[in-house]
Order: C-alpha cells, then structure tokens, then sequence
C-alpha cells in the first residue's frame, strides 16, 4: 500500500516538475505549452485507479473532476501566472469541501482515511462502521481532523497562490512541487499529535471503553 502510494506521488508531483523543466532546459519549449503539457499528468494515477475499480468512492470521483478541469483550463487559458496559480485555486476548492463536510453524515477525513486504518484500530480491528456507529468520541475525532484538513488546505492554497503571482516563473514549479512534500509532512505531524492524545491507535484507551464494556463476560 505504501509502496503505491509512493508511486502515485511520484507521478502527481515529481513527474509534472521533472517534465516541466524537460521541456524548459532542454527542449527549450515557453513557459505556456511547457505548463500545459506537465499538467496533464497528474490525472494519471487517478484514471488508473478508477480504471481499476468497478465502484469509485467519491474522494477518487472528485479527485478525477479536479484534475479534468485543472487539465482543460490548462489548455484554454493564456494567462501563464493564472496557470501557475490554478494548483493554489484547486486546493481552496478542496479546502471548503473538507470544510462543508465536517458536519456530513461521515466527513471526508473519515473517508479518505478508512482505507488506511480500517482493521487496524479498535480493541478487535472492529470495522469502521461499528466504530462509527457506536463511539461519539470516534465520530468527533473524524470531524475535528477534516476541519485540521480544510484549514491546512486553506493555508496552503494561499502560499500557493501568493507564489504563482509574485515569484519568478520558473521558480514556482519546484517549488510548488516541495510544498507538497512539506505539507504532507506537516499535516502528518499536526494530526498525529491530535489523533495518539485522542487514543485512537490505543486499544485500551477510554476512545474504546464503550466497546470494552459492551464485550461479553467470560464465565471462568
């Protein structure tokens, strides 16, 4: 899982960085079709994935919206700092629908997390629905880390944006491409720090009492 999960952000990051200045350096392309052209690749990984799955979930459906859109504006628009600053627009978009999520039936924390984790929290690797449905701390800790992810997002659309507009042109793709690393270390960090006080990875932490006590006596 991991393993494939470093090969999709290979492709979604460094492969569009590494194409850019391709075709910047060596084949000395301009900075408009150099734009267009590395950012049709990101969507790769994600039509792959689909084309792998006979139910998309609605993370993976939006995420292939967003890239089809990211790639058809590329190709319409001439504004070459509106391109750069399309990635910051994007993620303000995300940013408020992890937001309005926060208080949906299941936020999209819980749902982009799940694949992860399902099976390896809980006193009995209990499923995520029975987790859901039984603990209101659980359900509270998955809406509290979507507002952590929304705001992240909100945080990282605006560097984002601020970059495209004021830093020189060249410069933005490296280091928007750094930023994604950046940031999926720090919100790494920002919600782990959350998450073990909150005891989800403990097993006989209070998060489980309610499961722990539900669970029949055994007669001796």
């Amino acid at each position: 899982m991991r393993v494939k999960a470093l090969v999709a952000l290979g492709m979604d990051i460094a492969l569009p960085m590494g194409i850019y200045y391709g075709l910047r350096e060596v084949a000395g392309v301009e900075h408009q079709p150099a734009l267009v052209i590395s950012s049709f690749v990101p969507g790769l990984s994600v039509v792959m994935s689909l084309a792998r799955r006979r139910r998309p979930d609605r993370l993976a459906l939006f995420m292939t919206a967003m890239f089809l859109a990211s790639a058809v504006i590329s190709a319409l628009v001439h504004d070459t700092r509106f391109l750069l600053a399309k990635d910051g627009w994007f993620m303000a978009v995300a940013a408020l629908w992890f937001l309005a999520s926060a208080r949906a039936e299941r936020p999209l924390a819980f749902t982009f997390t799940r694949f992860l984790l399902e099976g390896r929290v809980g006193p009995g690797g209990e499923s995520w629905d029975v987790l859901w449905e039984r603990l209101p701390a659980f359900r509270r800790i998955w809406r509290v880390v979507t507002v952590i992810y929304g705001a992240g997002l909100l945080a990282d659309a605006a560097v984002r944006v601020v970059m495209a507009y004021t830093l020189p042109v060249d410069v933005v793709p490296g280091l928007g491409a750094a930023q994604y690393a950046v940031w999926l270390l720090l919100m790494q960090v920002v919600i782990n720090v959350y998450l073990v006080p909150a005891g989800l990875y403990n097993r006989w932490s209070p998060l489980y009492a309610p499961l722990r006590a539900a669970e029949p006596v055994r007669s001796r």
